[in-house]
Protein backbone atom coordinates (compact mmCIF):
# COMPACT_ATOMS: atom_id res chain seq x y z
CA UNK A 1 0.00 0.00 0.00
CA UNK A 2 1.41 3.37 -1.38
CA UNK A 3 -1.12 5.75 0.59
CA UNK A 4 -4.51 6.42 2.09
CA UNK A 5 -6.95 9.09 1.99
CA UNK A 6 -10.83 10.28 2.43
CA UNK A 7 -12.20 12.91 -0.47
CA UNK A 8 -15.18 14.80 -0.43
CA UNK A 9 -16.89 17.92 -0.63
CA UNK A 10 -17.85 19.72 -4.18
CA UNK A 11 -15.01 18.88 -6.05
CA UNK A 12 -15.71 14.88 -5.37
CA UNK A 13 -18.95 15.59 -6.18
CA UNK A 14 -17.93 16.84 -9.33
CA UNK A 15 -15.46 14.41 -10.37
CA UNK A 16 -17.69 11.05 -9.35
CA UNK A 17 -20.77 12.96 -10.57
CA UNK A 18 -22.38 11.85 -7.26
CA UNK A 19 -23.89 13.99 -5.07
CA UNK A 20 -22.89 13.82 -1.23
CA UNK A 21 -19.81 12.01 -2.41
CA UNK A 22 -17.23 10.97 0.58
CA UNK A 23 -15.17 8.39 -0.76
CA UNK A 24 -11.70 6.06 1.18
CA UNK A 25 -9.42 5.97 -1.39
CA UNK A 26 -6.93 3.40 -1.08
CA UNK A 27 -3.50 3.36 -3.71
CA UNK A 28 -1.28 0.30 -4.45
CA UNK A 29 1.58 0.32 -6.52
CA UNK A 30 4.35 -2.25 -7.31
CA UNK A 31 8.17 -1.87 -7.54
CA UNK A 32 7.55 -1.17 -11.12
CA UNK A 33 4.41 0.35 -13.48
CA UNK A 34 1.02 1.88 -13.05
CA UNK A 35 -0.52 2.24 -9.51
CA UNK A 36 -4.02 1.14 -8.76
CA UNK A 37 -6.87 3.28 -6.90
CA UNK A 38 -9.44 0.87 -4.81
CA UNK A 39 -12.26 3.50 -4.24
CA UNK A 40 -14.91 2.54 -1.09
CA UNK A 41 -17.60 5.38 -1.07
CA UNK A 42 -18.36 5.96 2.47
CA UNK A 43 -21.46 7.99 1.01
CA UNK A 44 -23.75 8.05 -0.28
CA UNK A 45 -24.34 4.24 0.40
CA UNK A 46 -27.05 3.30 -1.72
CA UNK A 47 -25.00 2.39 -4.88
CA UNK A 48 -26.39 -1.03 -6.54
CA UNK A 49 -25.02 -4.32 -5.82
CA UNK A 50 -23.10 -6.34 -8.72
CA UNK A 51 -25.82 -9.01 -10.08
CA UNK A 52 -24.60 -12.31 -8.92
CA UNK A 53 -25.06 -13.78 -12.43
CA UNK A 54 -22.60 -12.07 -14.05
CA UNK A 55 -20.50 -13.13 -16.36
CA UNK A 56 -17.49 -12.40 -18.09
CA UNK A 57 -18.94 -11.76 -21.16
CA UNK A 58 -21.15 -9.34 -19.93
CA UNK A 59 -20.96 -5.67 -20.74
CA UNK A 60 -21.10 -4.54 -16.82
CA UNK A 61 -17.88 -6.79 -16.29
CA UNK A 62 -15.08 -5.41 -14.94
CA UNK A 63 -11.79 -7.13 -14.02
CA UNK A 64 -8.95 -5.37 -12.49
CA UNK A 65 -5.79 -7.99 -13.45
CA UNK A 66 -2.23 -8.68 -11.11
CA UNK A 67 0.42 -9.89 -12.02
CA UNK A 68 2.58 -12.35 -9.84
CA UNK A 69 5.79 -14.34 -9.74
CA UNK A 70 4.57 -16.82 -8.07
CA UNK A 71 0.94 -18.37 -9.04
CA UNK A 72 0.41 -21.50 -7.18
CA UNK A 73 1.25 -19.61 -3.80
CA UNK A 74 -0.95 -16.37 -5.09
CA UNK A 75 -4.09 -18.78 -5.50
CA UNK A 76 -3.53 -20.90 -1.87
CA UNK A 77 -3.42 -17.04 -0.02
CA UNK A 78 -6.71 -16.57 -2.02
CA UNK A 79 -8.39 -19.45 -1.67
CA UNK A 80 -7.33 -19.32 2.59
CA UNK A 81 -8.99 -15.51 2.61
CA UNK A 82 -12.06 -17.17 1.40
CA UNK A 83 -12.54 -15.81 -2.59
CA UNK A 84 -15.07 -16.86 -4.74
CA UNK A 85 -12.87 -18.44 -7.74
CA UNK A 86 -14.85 -17.45 -10.82
CA UNK A 87 -12.32 -20.17 -12.62
CA UNK A 88 -11.98 -23.60 -11.58
CA UNK A 89 -8.72 -22.73 -10.00
CA UNK A 90 -5.33 -22.64 -11.52
CA UNK A 91 -5.66 -22.68 -15.36
CA UNK A 92 -2.72 -23.22 -18.04
CA UNK A 93 -3.07 -19.76 -21.01
CA UNK A 94 -2.72 -22.07 -24.35
CA UNK A 95 -1.38 -18.87 -26.11
CA UNK A 96 0.92 -16.95 -24.44
CA UNK A 97 0.66 -14.38 -27.28
CA UNK A 98 -0.31 -11.53 -24.02
CA UNK A 99 3.28 -13.20 -22.28
CA UNK A 100 1.07 -14.63 -19.35
CA UNK A 101 0.95 -18.46 -19.15
CA UNK A 102 -0.96 -19.15 -15.97
CA UNK A 103 -3.95 -17.47 -14.53
CA UNK A 104 -7.06 -17.39 -12.34
CA UNK A 105 -10.14 -14.95 -11.72
CA UNK A 106 -11.69 -14.86 -8.20
CA UNK A 107 -14.29 -12.20 -6.93
CA UNK A 108 -13.43 -10.11 -3.97
CA UNK A 109 -16.05 -9.48 -1.01
CA UNK A 110 -17.66 -6.79 -2.73
CA UNK A 111 -17.64 -8.89 -6.25
CA UNK A 112 -15.66 -7.56 -8.17
CA UNK A 113 -13.69 -9.61 -9.98
CA UNK A 114 -9.64 -9.95 -10.04
CA UNK A 115 -7.63 -11.76 -12.46
CA UNK A 116 -3.99 -13.19 -11.67
CA UNK A 117 -1.71 -14.24 -13.68
CA UNK A 118 2.10 -15.35 -13.93
CA UNK A 119 4.04 -14.20 -16.34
Amino acid sequence: MVGESENYDTEQEHLNNVFGARLRITTLRGAAGPGIELLEYLAPRDGRPMPLDVRANDLVHWQTRLTTGDIGAAAQRVRAAGARFVSPGVIALPDAALGFNQGFLVRDPDGHAVQLIQR
